[in-house]
């Protein structure tokens, strides 16, 4: 690449994030945490001491570049809100800096809940089009990991794709659990299977399967287009994994962005970090991950920050003292 070509590069990356907006999706209930998301949604359960699950999204858009943010909510969203609300506050409304909650509402033509993640996003289309975005990022609000999301869009738009992605490698015995996918040379994907009973192998390694991530970049009308062909179809689940993604497939206009070209990491030599803590062992592993020695995921990076909200509390008092008698 030419230095040149490589100036291109970082100006069209610090430009795509500003013409960009990411939405969230921080409804689900998340069952298999238990007791955990009694009370709360799973996006707002607390992580590693200080964080809530969220803080990473969150945080990985403002390093971003992306400061037009939607977070669209549900189920028990209170104590999410509520975090939103007097943590992450800071954004300036004049340069059209937000973060946007989008809960699920009565409307005059139903009164469904949000029916899968596709629909979610789909009943909000009024307010999001408003946004008047060239891109749409929609993400997970329940992983733990550090992205450049300005890489995945710049992979996307020199790629010329209509819709992009994230996915990297994970052992074969838990790829049930997530939607697994086979590319070509070019990363063109073509074949999508939503939580396979026997998940496909990679070629060349049949200990690993390849797994979507559930993070997507969209051209923004390509998006408004599957979504109102998909809530006209009566067979739908309405869901981004199950329907939209396999469709596109199918039309061979979705490509694959492996991870490890956008993951944020202090140490190069280190594998990519992250982690769907949609289950009790996933939780409590990812946090024990952050009390090793060395950290898989580094929290404490400078350049790359975790923001938070932190409650101000009270000093400390370890003693008291008791007035006595010297003899």
């Amino acid at each position: 690449m030419s230095k040149i070509e490589y100036t291109d590069n970082v100006m069209l990356s610090r430009q795509l994030p500003l013409k960009s907006v990411a939405l969230i999706l921080a409804g689900g209930r998340g069952t298999r945490l238990k007791d955990l998301t009694t009370i709360r949604a799973k996006p707002a359960v607390h992580f590693g001491g200080k964080f809530r699950i969220i803080d990473f999204a969150l945080s990985n858009c403002i390093n971003s570049g992306i400061r037009r943010i939607g977070v669209i909510t549900q189920y028990q969203s209170h104590s999410l809100v509520q975090h939103i609300q007097r943590g992450w506050a800071f954004f300036n409304e004049e340069m059209n800096e937000f973060v946007d909650l989008l809960p699920a509402q009565q409307r005059v033509h139903g009164e469904n809940w949000y029916r899968g993640t596709a629909d979610a996003v789909t009943q909000n289309l009024d307010i999001i089009r408003r946004y008047d975005a060239e891109y749409v990022v929609i993400l997970a609000g329940d992983h733990i990991y550090k992205q450049d999301y300005s890489r995945m869009l710049l992979d996307h738009v020199e790629k010329g794709a209509r819709c992009t992605v994230a996915c990297m490698p994970v052992p074969v015995e838990e790829a049930n659990a997530f939607g697994v996918m086979a590319v070509d040379e070019n990363d063109k994907i073509i074949e999508f299977v939503e939580k396979p009973a026997n998940p496909p192998t990679m070629p060349g390694d049949e200990t690993r399967s390849l797994a979507s991530m559930g993070i997507y970049v969209f051209d923004a009308e390509y998006l408004y287009q599957l979504l109102a062909e998909d809530d006209r179809d009566e067979g739908s689940s309405h869901d981004f994994g199950k329907d939209i993604i396999p469709k596109i497939t199918t039309a061979g206009e979705a490509y694959a962005h492996p991870f490890p070209r956008s993951c944020v990491q202090s140490d190069n030599n280190a594998e990519p970090y992250w982690r769907d803590v949609g289950t009790l062992e996933a939780y409590w592993k990812a946090n024990l991950d952050l009390a090793s020695v060395v950290p898989e995921l580094d929290v404490y990076d400078r350049n790359w920050p975790i923001r938070t909200y932190v409650e101000s509390l009270p000093a400390l008092n370890l003693f008291r003292t008791v007035p006595a008698v010297m003899a």
